[in-house]
């Protein structure tokens, strides 16, 4: 039902390697605008994929804090001093099955830089990155090949941000 929703009423599209590795982190992109957590909840029920997500502690208060982690939410304290990329990247070494999906922004806001915490998360759990665009204007969600992550993290950025090249967000301006 989902699905049909979706994909013929909506008209959106799932293109790509949608059956991904089952240890990876995700970065999704453009995160633009809360109906995007709407889209990839139903791009991952239609693949029936199982993925984790992060968003900041704030998000997750009663009652709305027990449908997030039913979800695979996980809280996550974006202070500089937490060990948040310590703590996430053990979650890889304790599970057989761990996609961790996340915005490269951390913001629905217009940014020019990107946060550096999926990477280090990737990194330090050994695990691929899987870029996933949302492009609103196409209606389309793509899944790209997995990327491991060298030890040039401004040429991997370089690498990473040419997949999103012309995705447009709900909010096309903070693309």
């Amino acid at each position: 039902m989902i699905k049909f929703i979706f994909c013929n009423v909506l008209g959106w599209k799932i293109i790509g390697e949608t059956n991904p590795v089952k240890k990876c982190v995700m970065i999704v992109a453009p995160h633009t605008h809360w109906l995007d957590f709407f889209v990839a909840i139903s791009v991952r029920r239609i693949l029936n994929l199982e993925i984790n997500f992060i968003g900041k502690k704030e998000l997750f208060f009663p009652p709305l804090n027990y449908i997030l982690k039913y979800l695979g939410g996980i809280p996550v304290n974006r202070n500089s001093k937490s060990k948040t990329v310590d703590i996430i990247a053990e979650k890889f070494t304790k599970k057989d099955l761990y996609r961790l999906a996340l915005s490269p922004k951390g913001t629905r806001k217009k940014v020019n830089e990107w946060k550096t915490g999926f990477y280090y998360i990737a990194k330090k759990a050994n695990v691929p990155i899987v870029s996933v665009s949302m492009d609103a204007k196409k209606k389309e969600v793509v899944f790209s090949k997995p990327f491991y992550p060298t030890y040039d993290i401004n040429k991997d950025f370089e690498f990473l941000k040419k997949f999103y090249i012309g995705v447009l967000g709900i909010v096309a301006e903070n693309s």
